[in-house]
């Protein structure tokens, strides 16, 4: 893991959780290679362990160390909230089992040629949006899992709603050219306030450079002060 910097919040009558910037193997696209719950953090092997601790202690969880599917990629290729875990079937048993030791909410491993689960599939503790071009029975199969109201849908009128957005339980951030129609739903589905803005200065593709849950925020280090700010607002603030 390349250079971490904690970042002070912004003091105040609101509560707002620290922001820190910190890169993986020098890339600061750490929301592909990372997975947050409330509960757990999946952080690839790659990573030293002292490190990937490190992330469990900011967000002030449990660590999983573990590869998904063989690759380091965590945060594209598995979903997660506090209620499931969605995995491909081309996840191994000794992965599976290091999951299991840890995570104890529902894990389904989805039997379909798909496997970019992080990029498909946006979810908190409240509800859930997929790649609108998910079967019914695709979708229904997800809701379960995750235990939430799951519906298709769009962020800036793209279905990879999971790299385009991060969803906590204390608010939505996405893409910047995110549509009002969207918005509302997004709105109705996560039960949180949901804003707009870029990462890692000027990336639009929020779900690759962040990862968060209710508390802490940890986004990529080329994340810029403006950029800190509309993060803390939107995810950070009672």
């Amino acid at each position: 893991m390349g250079e971490t910097r904690t970042v002070l919040p912004i003091t105040g009558q609101a509560k707002i959780l620290v922001v820190y910037l910190s890169s993986i193997v020098g890339s600061a696209s750490i929301g592909v290679y990372a997975l947050a719950t409330e509960s757990i953090v999946i952080i690839p092997v790659m990573v030293p362990q002292d490190k990937a601790q490190e992330y469990a202690d900011w967000l002030k969880v449990q660590l999983i160390y573990t590869t998904i599917s063989g690759s380091v990629l965590a945060g594209t290729l598995a979903c997660a909230n506090s209620n499931g875990m969605l995995l491909s079937n081309a996840i191994r048993d000794e992965e599976l089992n290091r999951i299991k030791e840890t995570y104890k909410g529902n894990i389904t491993i989805m039997e379909n040629k798909k496997n970019a689960y992080g990029n498909l599939v946006l979810a908190n503790d409240k509800g859930a949006i997929v790649d609108p071009r998910f079967k019914p029975k695709e979708i229904k199969q997800i809701s379960d899992t995750l235990g939430v109201e799951t519906v298709p849908a769009e962020i800036a009128a793209l279905p990879y709603v999971g790299s385009l957005a991060v969803a906590t339980n204390r608010g939505v951030f996405t893409h910047p050219l995110l549509k009002d129609e969207e918005k509302k739903i997004l709105e109705n589905i996560f039960k949180v306030p949901v804003d707009v803005g870029t990462i890692n200065c000027g990336i639009p593709y929020i779900g690759t450079g962040v990862i968060a849950n209710s508390n802490a925020i940890v986004a990529g280090s080329m994340t810029t002060g403006p950029e800190m700010f509309m993060l803390e607002q939107a995810l950070g603030t009672l």
